[in-house]
């Protein structure tokens, strides 16, 4: 692993909009956005060496100088996660052959670097058996701390699921956030987040907020709204949300990370053996 210097007015500079990539995804794709509208990159030298990916089941804009995706975007709906249930987790990771080899991850990478291969859209998610595998693409993940990926992270995406069945309808958005002067590269290559982001807009009841987190151990985190996740990543995740929306922080759902719902499972069921 190797430290280098960015300046990060350089990734995270904001002016006026200067790329639009709203268009450029096949049509199934467009589906996973808001109005299928694609998020648009408002800072500059962000928008470097990017390369729009369409999966079943998410979108991805993939970043040639981090190597990672900068964003990845998913609808989530209870019958697609009904689906998603049915179908089993098979570990497949694996390169992004569309990406070429000097702007991809390899899975060389990542081997003994002490972080996890974390997904942005979720394995969980997927409501078919291809949706799932390309999930485990390397254009789909981003290093992430082992206990923030295994516990506070996976709390994130459950309670992201329980709030979709809640609502019905859940357009999330997913991606790393690289703070700071000094940042870290997997074997000199893949850029290390500083924090992440699960940004997600319910266009049924017209709320929206994000959870943001720094990629360590610990269950520290903040909600925040969509203005001041955009601000701070150079990146307009909801091009045609209202104005109104995009400045208030919806109320969002503690985490549950799976350890505490098994305890609180364990509990209940002790409790019912106990009348």
């Amino acid at each position: 692993m190797l430290k280098m210097k960015l300046i990060l007015a350089g990734l995270l500079m904001i002016a006026s909009p200067v790329v639009t990539l709203g268009f450029g995804f096949e049509a199934d794709c467009r589906d996973q956005f808001a109005d299928g509208a694609a998020p648009e990159v408002i800072a500059e030298k962000l928008a470097a060496k990017t390369r729009k990916l369409c999966f079943e089941g998410f979108a991805v804009l993939h970043s040639g100088v981090s190597r990672t995706p900068l964003w990845s975007a998913e609808r989530l709906t209870p019958a697609r996660l009904e689906q998603a249930k049915t179908v089993e987790r098979k570990d497949a990771f694996h390169e992004e052959k569309r990406i070429p080899f000097w702007q991809r991850a390899e899975l060389e990478d990542y081997k003994r670097s002490g972080f996890d291969r974390g997904h942005l859209s979720p394995a969980g998610d997927m409501p078919t058996e291809q949706a799932k595998f390309d999930s485990f693409s390397l254009a789909n993940i981003v290093p992430q701390h082992p206990r923030n990926n295994q516990i506070l992270w996976e709390g994130i995406e459950y309670s992201t699921r329980e709030l979709a069945f809640e609502r019905g309808d859940l357009y999330v958005i997913t991606g790393p956030i690289f703070e700071g002067s000094t940042l870290e590269r997997l074997n000199g290559r893949v850029l290390v987040p500083t924090h992440l982001f699960k940004a997600i807009y319910d266009p049924i009841n017209k709320e929206a907020g994000a959870y943001v987190a720094k990629n360590e151990a610990g269950m520290a985190y903040q909600v925040i709204s969509i203005e001041e996740l955009e601000a701070r990543i150079g990146i307009r995740l909801f091009p045609t949300m209202r104005a109104d929306i995009r400045t208030k922080a919806m109320a969002l759902p503690r985490p549950r990370p799976y350890k505490y719902r098994n305890r609180d499972n364990r509990q209940r069921q002790s409790k019912e053996f106990m009348r």
